[in-house]
């Protein structure tokens, strides 16, 4: 299996300007500031990268600084999400010849189809190059739901080009059940932040992180703790990063991930409409979240530098 969907792998956010254009100096230094603190890569134009309000020169631009910051020494996947078919095969032959290492494949926005269809969609994805890919099933979000016998199958078609999975169904039995029917054949990440620790002891050997563009460092920490089975050592990253971590799975993870970007010094809290800042009663309770959370994590590091 290929070691690029191995680690933490950070959902980038994209970076705007006042005039809400690409701010494609910082997002540059966010790359290999994120690889600096030991992410093995970035996942670029996904939901959290708010992929859906960027056009397609856009795109090819964002990935084009990505791989020009890091790509020589991590691993640049492509997010690939469209209304079409047609569309998403033009982004994958793109994010090729921007110089991308890999795909992460979405079904298409809007359209919930059967089988039949997601599986016609996603294979004239993968057929379009021959860069492996990540299907990314998210039940959740996008309610069309990957069964692991239909990735089973998928992987039985296109065994060079599908071999990883980003895993969002929030059921960590699912993780169990690719492995029964594919072994060690495909990749499993975990793509939801508040069950990292449980998706590792189930088996997952990579995370596709969000809160990590503002904590990469502590993600990183907590994600190879609970891989070497060091559990009372991830045991205590978790309990101060959780509440943080849940603001990953809420409709507005976008605000407010880059809220807390903004509050560490990594970032700003812009969003392109229709998102908003969240403000009022929403930012107040982000903010003592936060807060809560930097006291606890500052609490720990002073206790375990005391002991030595």
């Amino acid at each position: 299996m290929s070691s690029i969907w191995r680690g933490v792998i950070p959902a980038i956010t994209t970076p705007f300007l006042e005039d809400m254009t690409v701010d494609h100096v910082f997002l540059a230094r966010h790359c290999q500031w994120l690889v600096e603190n030991g992410c093995t890569g970035v996942v670029a134009l996904g939901s959290l990268g708010e992929g859906a309000t960027l056009t397609f020169e856009e795109k090819r631009a964002v990935l084009e600084t990505c791989v020009a910051a890091i790509g020589d020494h991590a691993t640049v996947i492509s997010g690939v999400s469209a209304l079409s078919t047609d569309e998403a095969v033009r982004i994958a032959k793109m994010s090729k010849e921007a110089g991308c290492h890999g795909l992460m494949v979405l079904p298409p926005y809007v359209y919930v189809g059967d089988w039949r269809e997601m599986k016609a969609h996603v294979a004239a994805v993968l057929e379009a190059t021959d860069l492996p890919s990540m299907l990314y099933n998210n039940p959740i979000a996008y309610k069309v739901d990957f069964l692991p016998h239909q990735v089973a199958e998928l992987m039985d078609e296109y065994p060079a080009t599908m071999v990883a999975i980003k895993e969002s169904s929030a059921d960590v039995r699912r993780i169990a059940a690719l492995r029964a029917l594919v072994g060690e054949r495909l990749e499993i990440l975990c793509g939801v932040d508040d069950l990292i620790v449980e998706a590792v002891y189930a088996g997952a050997t990579g995370w596709i992180a969000g809160l990590v563009n503002a904590f990469p460092r502590e993600s990183v920490d907590l994600f190879n703790h609970a891989l070497a089975g060091e559990k009372a050592k991830a045991a205590a990253i978790y309990q101060w990063f959780l509440p943080l971590l849940r603001m990953d799975v809420v409709p507005k993870f976008v605000q407010l991930i880059k809220l807390v970007q903004e509050l560490v010094g990594m970032g700003n809290r812009r969003v392109r409409a229709p998102r908003l800042a969240i403000e009022g009663v929403e930012l107040a309770q982000a903010e003592a979240t936060f807060e809560k959370a930097a006291f606890e994590k500052a609490t720990l590091a002073e206790a375990m530098k005391i002991k030595g």
